[in-house]
């Protein structure tokens, strides 16, 4: 008897537990913990590497240069073959990670853009290139700011990012 009702009980109780399964928590956990481990380290290689030649830190342009050719767009273009291999279960997820590829994508040709101005001392594709900056940003704080509400709504604590 005990076998048979274990039977009969322990397919509804694995049925049951499927019910409490979020596959969009269970896609941003792997998302964050995972397939973007990579990607933040050589998004933040580039950045960090930018933010050593640009604004406050600007000394002149060979310097920039160097660090453009060097170090900022190879490893910003290896942050976004990363990007898109990220593998990405979920629909609300997919848009919100999107996002973050056409800002990144724009940031890309922005830099792309400064070593041309650099290259032919010219001011105009400095301006163009700002403005591909600050376009860029809106991208990323947009995914920021849906990444964080999709993680609120499936109880996903993010730090901060």
């Amino acid at each position: 008897m005990k076998r048979r009702l274990f039977a009969i009980v322990l397919p509804f109780i694995l049925l049951l537990s499927g019910c409490f399964n979020d596959p969009v928590q269970d896609d941003l956990l792997n998302y964050v913990n995972k397939e973007m481990k990579q990607a933040g380290k050589l998004e933040a290689a580039a950045v960090s590497a930018y933010e050593g030649v640009s604004g406050a830190n600007y000394t002149d342009d060979q310097t920039m240069y160097d660090a453009l050719t060097k170090k900022v767009i190879p490893n910003y273009n290896e942050f976004i073959k990363e990007l898109d291999s990220v593998n990405i279960e979920t629909d609300e997820l997919k848009k919100i990670h999107e996002i973050y590829i056409e800002g990144a994508d724009i940031q890309f040709k922005a830099f792309i853009t400064i070593k041309q101005a650099l290259e032919e001392q010219d001011p105009a594709l400095v301006q163009e290139a700002n403005d591909m900056l600050a376009d860029a940003r809106e991208h990323i704080r947009d995914y920021n700011s849906k990444l964080n509400n999709l993680a609120k709504e499936h109880d996903v604590k993010l730090k901060n990012n």
